[in-house]
């Protein structure tokens, strides 16, 4: 006999497929929702199908938004010379929550993964590489990509396409431990980081 009916079941595979959820927290999420009110459940399913139906990636940084440009892009007190980039906008709203920074970004939406099927084809180099050369007041870009073998990879592909551009390169400093998440990193060490990055390759 199955554990929960088919419904339930499926309620809870689809909660289990979100990045971060195990099979226990799951189960968790499923019965909290069917324990809703019906007006709780339906507003829940109406921030959804809005946030889908509203957000966008922005056509400069490509980070989500419900403007496009989004409102970092067109604050006129960031600082044009320097962008950030990042693998995803879980790292930008790091960054701006530290308050150390005052840049723009630019959100990758991964890094260079062979084993996972994500290329660099797979992700917004192209958009990066056309925004420095319609931009040529930006005179650094720092890789702020995780301290993993597929972000150090990623960082290591653009410096070296950069390399001959007069683009300043840098990458975050020590602080970050290998393997390390930039979303999870509290805000001391990732100002840290920040304020001790090098050059790529250095």
């Amino acid at each position: 006999m199955a554990r929960y009916s088919p419904s339930v079941q499926n309620l809870i595979s689809k909660l289990g497929s979100l990045p971060g959820i195990g099979g226990k927290s799951a189960q968790r999420l499923a019965f909290s929702i069917l324990s809703m009110s019906q007006e709780e459940a339906d507003a829940l399913t109406g921030a959804i199908n809005e946030a889908r139906k509203l957000t966008k990636r922005c056509s400069i940084c490509q980070n989500f938004t419900d403007s496009d440009p989004c409102p970092i892009c067109t604050d006129a007190k960031r600082d044009t010379s320097t962008v950030c980039v990042v693998e995803s906008p879980r790292d930008v709203s790091a960054f701006e929550r530290m308050h150390e920074y005052n840049g723009l970004y630019h959100v990758l939406h991964g890094v260079y993964n062979p084993v996972g099927n994500m290329n660099m084809n797979d992700i917004t180099l192209t958009e990066l590489f056309a925004r420095l050369t319609d931009h040529p007041e930006i005179k650094e870009v720092i890789v702020a990509t995780n301290q993993t073998a597929e972000g150090n990879a990623t960082a290591l592909y653009i410096s070296r396409l950069l390399s001959a551009t007069g683009i300043k390169v840098t990458r975050l400093a020590s602080g970050l431990p290998m393997g390390s998440d930039i979303e999870f990193a509290d805000d001391l060490t990732l100002a840290s980081a920040l304020k001790g990055r090098k050059s790529v390759g250095s």
